[in-house]
């Protein structure tokens, strides 16, 4: 539901959780979660406490960042998969592991103040998830697109700095890990856009109508990606 405090318009989203946190998104909207049942007095308070940090991330460069050098891995931090926002949570546990559950993203660990054990955890979480997803959805959009013919002479994924995808003059596909935390319809397009490059290896005419042929809409999703950065 709409709302707003003194100058600050945001989103106010009630969900079962524990806290009240702030979410500034690339376009510089503001998402304000809340537990239910929180007084809407309570909640525009702590709204306004974080005025600095807020006006401090709605200017500028707000294309978000992807990779988490800057990330504390405390809770409460948000990290992104397949598009949606999930709120860190370290739980004690004598077997070590990653998993959703609703908005938030839950970590085992013996000693749950150990960040860095945190980040080890998630970190390879995420390189699961994209060694896992990533093939599929490649493998997926070839079936789909059978009558175009791509057959790619491999798949890497691979973390890389500045890139999102690269195919090589040899067919083999490269697609950067990082595009787990995106909406799948954005990671499709990566895809697909290295596929065609299967049939054109530059970014000429033909390329462009094998694109626009296959995806309608990829200029919508090309603008979504630029609202993401590597580093």
């Amino acid at each position: 539901m709409p709302a707003e405090t003194g100058k600050i318009k945001y989103e106010l989203v009630f969900s079962r959780r524990r806290s009240i946190s702030i979410i500034v998104r690339p376009d510089k909207s503001i998402t304000v979660r809340a537990p239910f049942r929180t007084p809407l007095k309570d909640i525009n308070r702590f709204v306004l406490s974080k005025s600095a940090w807020i006006k401090k991330h709605t200017e500028g460069d707000r294309r978000m960042l992807l990779t988490y050098h800057d990330r504390t891995f405390t809770d409460g931090e948000t990290f992104l998969f397949l598009g949606s926002e999930y709120r860190l949570r370290r739980i004690r546990s004598e077997t070590s592991g990653v998993w959703l559950d609703e908005d938030e993203i839950l970590t085992g660990q013996k000693d749950p103040e150990d960040a860095n054990m945190t980040r080890h955890l998630v970190s390879g979480w995420y390189a699961v998830k994209a060694r896992e997803i990533l093939p599929e959805r490649l493998a997926g959009i070839i079936r789909k697109y059978s009558h175009a013919g791509f057959r790619p002479a491999g798949l890497t994924v691979r973390s890389m700095k500045s890139r999102w995808g690269s195919c090589s003059s040899r067919g083999r596909i490269t697609l950067n890990s990082e595009l787990v935390k995106l909406k799948p319809e954005i990671i499709d397009y990566v895809i697909i856009h290295e596929l065609c490059h299967l049939k054109h290896h530059n970014h000429g005419p033909g390329f462009y109508e094998l694109l626009s042929e296959l995806l309608p809409g990829y200029k919508q999703l090309r603008k979504e990606l630029r609202n993401y950065r590597i580093r």
